[in-house]
């Protein structure tokens, strides 16, 4: 009788070659530049066009669709994604069933909320909301988080960051009752993300920015600490509205990687909002 866990290997390496099947039956020859050729008895591609598109051999594309353990390599895996035209979630499933982590892509450039987004910030009345983009930079708010936070729409390039407003802003600083708590494990956090675009010239320019005007910010740095909170209370002594202690919740953003979410959802012992 075989282990359960011979049994989670075998029902997934079947998933995985009835997956790449079915990828494949769904491509013309014409989607991949070759001719059409003689009448075929199955739709889509045939597995040596498959195979000859990837580089690889015939037979061992077969063993793959027939689910065998033969263990391929990430490029293998990238090379039979290009010829067959996986999207990045078909290629993130590919690779799931193929039991290989996911190289993440690495987008630079300028990021656009989506539409649906913004509508969904302008809906949420008593929660403040901003979105975050890869590098903690304020994309998009609603009104409520106008007025806990401050406007904005006045700050201007690295200014309009979460972590610079954490460490060189003072108005920003005096709002969080734990701040001494909260900025190190903010900053744990960006650290974490900023792995992933080391050398890139917008982080660059923002920590060198954040060292020249934060010695706080400085010392910290030096330490290499990397957290992942996803969630936390925060309590924000606000000079108008006295004390509010919201529940922060991140929230990634499909379809735009490295964007989140932020929803500050009040707790009862608020006293205004």
């Amino acid at each position: 009788m075989l282990d359960q866990n011979t049994v989670e290997i075998e029902l997934r390496l079947r998933e995985f070659g009835q997956f790449l099947r079915s990828r494949r039956e769904k491509l013309a020859p014409k989607d991949v530049g070759l001719p059409a050729g003689f009448r075929r008895r199955t739709p889509g591609l045939r597995r040596e066009e498959v195979a000859l598109l990837a580089g690889i051999g015939g037979t061992w594309y077969t063993w793959l669709e027939q689910g065998r353990d033969v263990r391929p390599s990430v490029e293998v895996l990238d090379a039979i994604a290009v010829a067959l035209k996986l999207n990045p979630a078909e290629k993130r499933h590919l690779f799931t069933l193929a039991a290989i982590p996911v190289q993440e892509q690495r987008y630079e450039g300028a990021e656009q909320v989506p539409d649906s987004i913004t509508r969904m910030l302008n809906g949420m009345e008593n929660q403040p909301a901003y979105v975050l983009g890869r590098r903690w930079d304020v994309l998009a708010w609603n009104s409520a988080a106008a007025e806990v936070f401050g406007d904005f729409s006045q700050l201007e390039g690295d200014q309009r960051n979460l972590i610079y407003m954490m460490f060189a802003s003072q108005s920003h600083q005096k709002l969080f009752v734990d701040w001494d708590q909260l900025a190190p494990v903010s900053l744990a956090m960006f650290r974490a993300d900023c792995a992933f675009y080391a050398g890139n010239k917008d982080f660059e320019r923002l920590i060198g920015l954040l060292k020249a005007e934060s010695e706080v910010f400085t010392s910290w740095w030096t330490q290499h600490d990397v957290t992942h909170q996803p969630s936390t209370i925060k309590r924000i002594q606000h000079p108008e509205l006295g004390l509010l202690v919201f529940e922060y919740m991140s929230l990634s953003v499909d379809g735009c990687p490295g964007m989140r979410l932020i929803v500050c959802t009040p707790r009862e012992k608020s006293t205004g909002l």
